[in-house]
């Protein structure tokens, strides 16, 4: 079965008919749901902002993106393929499933057919989700928040070319990667660079394009699923991460703690630049089996 052959099978599964009865409206809730929390707005990379039917036809700062009756030649599907890299979406994987893409090359060999919305109606990206109540927050509340405002950067193809620190985020693995050091710390907010930085006790302030910055309702979401335990998307539990590297900035407090995050200083800490309460200092050390962050070496900043 040849290609057209295949995406017509998938189609047909999907309840679609033909190409020629996809249009924009059919791929409008895909591109909502996975792809406008990035290209949106004046931040949207190379300028692709996909929130209308107008907008995606006009294509990015480089090129068009879609071909009218050429898919295997358009940009959108060579990235939602794999084809082109990065790969889109930049939250993936997952990416998009088969019959996902098949309806975007069904609606460009089909014509681009506009459907019954005017295609400078625009598309708002979906709302921030919290889980029913009762139900902890897991990966897949916040993946959203950081495909928006950290991916465009902390992906292994991103603007700045590799991740800056290498702290990739477009990934639940990536967020818990700690070749150079742990940013998230399950059950301890005040431990995790990640909150620290979006909140600014940390410097520069994430994201880096700020202001704005993250809303106190964003904040909130991602200190909620760090101190629920940081669960994957299916809510399964965070790998165990004792040992791991850990480096904080902040105000040194009274009794060795760090904007409140008590620390655990000994006979084998290493103190720089006779640092006082109400410093601002770095932190470097490991985390013991409970999370604590047991001080390698403080200096004064």
């Amino acid at each position: 079965m040849g290609a057209k052959g295949a995406m017509l099978g998938i189609l047909l599964a999907a309840g679609v008919a033909s190409a020629q009865e996809v249009s924009f409206d059919d791929i409008r809730p895909i591109l909502q749901a996975r792809c406008v929390m990035c290209h949106s707005g004046e931040a949207a990379p190379l300028g692709l902002r996909l929130t209308s039917l107008d907008e995606l036809l006009k294509g990015s700062a480089n090129r068009e993106v879609v071909k009218r009756g050429d898919p295997a030649g358009s940009e959108l599907v060579r990235r939602l393929r794999g084809i082109s890299q990065p790969r889109m979406p930049m939250t993936g994987p997952p990416f998009l499933g088969d019959e996902e893409i098949a309806l975007f090359e069904a609606w460009i060999s089909g014509g681009l057919k506009p459907g019954d919305q005017s295609a400078s109606a625009k598309l708002a990206p979906a709302p921030l989700q919290r889980p029913s109540a009762g139900q902890p927050v897991t990966y897949a509340h916040v993946a959203p928040i950081f495909a928006s405002r950290c991916v465009k950067c902390h992906s292994a193809n991103g603007l700045m070319g590799s991740a800056p620190e290498g702290l990739l985020l477009n990934s639940y693995a990536g967020v818990f990667d700690r070749d150079e050091r742990l940013r998230v710390v399950p059950g301890r907010s005040a431990a995790s660079e990640l909150v620290r930085r979006i909140r600014g006790q940390s410097r520069p302030q994430m994201p880096f394009d700020g202001p704005p910055f993250l809303s106190e309702e964003e904040i909130q979401l991602i200190v909620d699923w760090i101190d629920q335990g940081a669960l994957d998307a299916e809510g399964r539990a965070a790998p165990s991460l004792a040992g791991s590297k850990v480096r904080l900035q902040g105000v040194l407090g009274p009794g060795w703690t760090l904007d409140s995050l008590p620390l655990v200083v000994g006979p084998g800490t290493r103190i720089d630049k006779s640092p006082r309460e109400g410093d601002y200092v770095e932190v470097r050390g490991r985390l013991d089996g409970e999370g604590r962050v047991l001080v390698e070496r403080i200096r004064r900043r």
